[in-house]
């Protein structure tokens, strides 16, 4: 009878062990995110994920991610991982952005961040999706039926006065791959090329930048700050607005404004659909007297550096562009 209990007692302890040894192991986020986007890692496999819509629990070792957000294709392949599938921008023929297409190479597309082709993204069979808020008002239930589904990307403008919050999402993403410390050296590289450069800007007598979008059928003007392509403009690289620059949101600015803007240099984004307003704008006196327009100093660019401002890679070449820009 002794010989019994004691054989059950050592079963039990043993049966403790097991117990034990297969309990979860949670450590403190290392990612650097808000409280919002935090990442905690669990040894049997997998990770919880905070977000703007919960928590969500996805593999500790990722294979497929699906993003939705030309930034998190930046992310990711700022970190070095190649996303499994990814949206497409309607307004530049529903492929990759230019930026990043060498590096994207029969990745496959799954529609637009509105309008996700939920089909093309069952066929991938991720192991997680990431979206941006505007992308889950319409799509996030069906996503989450798909994969569980992040949701990153709040609006810009309750960021007011925070000119790094462009490494937010950044930050979470590579907290998914346990490559936080590898983003932060990637961050790091972009703000001293931004610090080089503007050492460069400030040693120049003349350095009030206009950056200017041409649309169908009007002209407008971005801000001094709120989108982080401005933010690299006016706050990284230490250009001055002109006096027309608006302090928060783009405006629009009609014909007989284009004589105000008294910009050295002069950033110009053209909608693929404006060649008609902007060949009326260049034969414009108006716009003949700009000084950036004068002395040369117009840089002809796209969208696209709305959508570089949001990423390391992006920010870099935008870098690059305006040192040829200024030269």
């Amino acid at each position: 009878m002794i010989r019994q209990r004691t054989f059950h007692m050592i079963l039990l302890s043993l049966f403790v062990l097991v117990l034990a040894a297969c309990g979860k192991i949670t450590t403190e986020p290392t990612n650097g995110a808000s409280p919002k986007q935090d990442t905690t890692l669990e040894e049997k496999g997998t990770q919880t994920v905070k977000h703007l819509k919960g928590t969500s629990v996805v593999p500790q070792k990722i294979e497929r991610m699906v993003v939705l957000s030309a930034a998190y294709i930046d992310h990711m392949l700022t970190i070095g991982e190649k996303p499994a599938g990814v949206n497409v921008e309607v307004r530049y023929g529903g492929d990759y952005l230019p930026y990043l297409a060498d590096q994207l190479q029969g990745v496959p597309t799954v529609g637009s961040a509105d309008n996700p082709n939920l089909e093309a993204i069952v066929q991938i069979d991720p192991d997680v999706i990431v979206i941006e808020s505007r992308t889950a008002e319409n799509a996030y239930d069906q996503l989450e039926k798909i994969a569980p589904t992040i949701v990153l990307g709040d609006d810009w403008m309750n960021y007011k006065d925070d000119t790094t919050y462009w490494t937010q999402d950044l930050l979470t993403i590579a907290g998914m791959y346990n490559k936080v410390e590898l983003a932060k050296e990637k961050i790091a590289d972009v703000q001293e090329q931004a610090d080089q450069l503007k050492a460069k800007i400030e040693q120049l007598d003349q350095k009030k930048l206009a950056y200017l979008r041409v649309r169908e059928k009007n002209l407008q003007i971005y801000a001094a700050k709120g989108h982080p392509t401005n933010i690299l403009l006016y706050h990284d690289l230490g250009f001055v607005p002109t006096a027309v620059t608006p302090a928060e949101q783009r405006e629009d600015l009609s014909m007989e404004k284009i004589s105000d803007i008294d910009a050295d240099f002069v950033v110009l984004e053209v909608d693929p659909n404006a060649q008609d307003y902007l060949g009326k704008m260049k034969e414009s006196s108006l716009w003949k007297n700009v000084p950036a327009v004068g002395a040369n100093r117009v840089y002809q660019t796209d969208s696209f550096w709305l959508f570089k401002g949001w990423g390391a890679i992006g920010r870099s070449e935008i870098i690059n562009e305006i040192k040829d820009m200024i030269q």
